[in-house]
């Protein structure tokens, strides 16, 4: 038993010593030019720093808590002398050294004292904070205070209110839930400011793919809503707007088939077929508008982001919202005795996650999976239609008149398949 615990503490005091190699080997590298003895710490002295918290965190098993904080103090004040004198002969004023040292002592001590994959974990976390120096830099002097305000209201959305908001509905109607409509609100502006960033590092025309590629994985509704809202207030970028949009219904599309697929595969003969030839026509339209926009004069514009999301927007949108709820409630209520045709189409106008997920669990005794497969597609195509009301209302009919076409043969065409089937 003796000779397995000295082994362990052998193995956990290796990882000390390999937690200040690390370190040291960046910290080293850094300053690689300069002559031996002129830096306060190097490759070999970070080594023997988390080492010496190492041997401090197991002497601390036997001799109690405070003295290792009595050693880390000590070796704080040893180490800050050293690093006093080699910042007043560079004339530096940096204190990045000095935390680094401290921190390989304290990982050190850990590595002994607690779990082996944290300690390993911070190391590394640490060391690639350290060499990102110059990325990490260079980011703050580009970022601008609109793009930093925007961050930290989002953050402030995200972390501070909604977990504050009653995850029920309130209302007499049982449609309004503050919870779900304020997480939408959160995913709209999420989905702001990633085309924002998008469209900075990829620029106007591939930003805009990007961001409704990612925001078609998480809502192709929003991604509507948030482009929609912003060609109203654009002279130009509309064509790179509705590609943007057209390439989130078509992920929409193909994240909707795989959900009921992956829950019930007796969907998949049924199912893929149609799907995939609408998610390949609106693909196909997406590629066309990008490649070829129409209006050249007015879409060869480039896209202004003044805002990385606007907070009026955002509200605007979700006062749109919950009153699509109330509506989509008020015509379940009218809907005769649960009939699943129309519980389809309803849900399909707001959100078709819950319904496919649903009929896909469904398919499995309750109903055939034909009929599920059918059901899922009635609730695709009403979740077109309500994007196509969203598009008219928010980007305007000039604006949504080829994602409206786009829509209309992807229906006909996942119709033309299921008729000639």
């Amino acid at each position: 038993m003796e000779a397995l615990a000295d082994f362990e503490l052998l193995q956990r005091l290796a990882l000390a010593l390999a937690i200040g190699l690390l370190v040291g080997l960046e910290r080293g590298w850094k300053e690689r030019g300069q002559p031996d003895g002129a830096r306060a710490a190097g490759f070999r002295t970070y080594g023997l720093i988390g080492l010496l918290g190492g041997v401090w965190g197991a002497l601390s098993t036997a001799l109690g808590g405070v003295m290792l904080g009595i050693a880390g103090l000590g070796f704080m004040a040893v180490f800050a002398f050293f690093e006093w004198r080699d910042n007043k002969a560079s004339g530096s004023y940096s204190a990045t050294g000095m935390v680094a040292a401290v921190l390989v002592f304290t990982l050190g001590a850990y590595a002994v004292l607690g779990d082996k994959l944290v300690a390993a974990a911070v190391a590394v976390t640490a060391t690639i904070l350290l060499a990102e120096r110059e990325i990490m830099h260079g980011f703050l002097k580009r970022l601008k205070w609109v793009e930093l305000r925007a961050a930290l209201l989002l953050l402030a959305m995200t972390v501070v209110l909604l977990p504050a908001l009653p995850n029920r509905t309130i209302d007499p109607w049982d449609a309004l839930n503050p919870f779900q409509l304020w997480l939408m609100m959160i995913l709209i502006a999420g989905v702001s400011y990633g085309g924002y960033i998008a469209v900075k590092l990829a620029g106007a025309r591939n930003g805009m793919l990007f961001a409704g590629a990612a925001g078609g994985l998480v809502s192709s509704t929003t991604v509507t809503l948030t482009f929609a809202r912003l060609a109203r207030g654009q002279q130009g970028g509309h064509a790179e707007l509705r590609a943007g949009i057209a390439v989130a219904w078509a992920v929409s599309l193909i994240r909707m088939g795989v959900l009921g697929m992956l829950v019930a595969p007796l969907l998949v003969p049924p199912l893929a077929p149609p799907l995939a030839i609408a998610a390949l026509i609106i693909a196909a339209v997406a590629l066309q508008t990008f490649l070829h926009p129409t209006r050249k004069a007015a879409d060869g514009k480039a896209l202004a982001f003044r805002n990385p999301f606007d907070l009026s927007m955002v509200f605007g949108v979700g006062a749109l919202l919950a009153v699509i709820m109330l509506a989509a409630r008020f015509f379940s209520d009218t809907l005769p005795g649960g009939a699943l045709a129309g519980l389809a189409a309803v849900s399909g106008l707001f959100d078709v996650d819950p319904i496919t997920l649903s009929l896909a669990q469904m398919s499995s005794g309750v109903i055939s999976p034909d009929y599920a497969a059918a059901l899922i597609l009635l609730a695709g195509g009403t979740n077109l239609v309500a994007k196509g009301f969203l598009l008219v209302s928010l980007g305007g009919i000039r604006f949504a008149t080829p994602l409206l076409a786009a829509a209309l043969l992807a229906a006909l065409g996942a119709g033309a398949w299921i008729y000639l089937v």
